[in-house]
């Protein structure tokens, strides 16, 4: 059985580039990796934050945030700066 990942984004040259190089080089057969993109479905910011994502791009596996690089914080995804 595999486990369930989510990799968060918002879209900007770190976010994507950090899909293209992580979360599409991760086993399939270990973890289905979901992508969200949170500028395009920001009904999912509280989601992320309850995931314990503080900034994307960030992958959750198990409950726990991964945070890679830094792109944009939830704060400015939700224009609240």
């Amino acid at each position: 059985m595999t486990r369930k990942a989510i990799f968060y984004h918002a879209g900007c040259k770190v976010c994507v580039s950090a899909e293209q190089a992580l979360a599409h080089a991760l086993d399939p057969a270990a973890l289905s990796v979901e992508i969200v993109h949170l500028g395009e479905d920001r009904g999912r910011l509280a989601e992320a934050e309850a995931a314990g994502v503080v900034s994307v791009p960030a992958l959750v596996i198990d409950n726990q945030a991964f945070h890679i690089n830094f792109g944009a914080s939830l704060a400015d995804l939700r224009g609240t700066v």
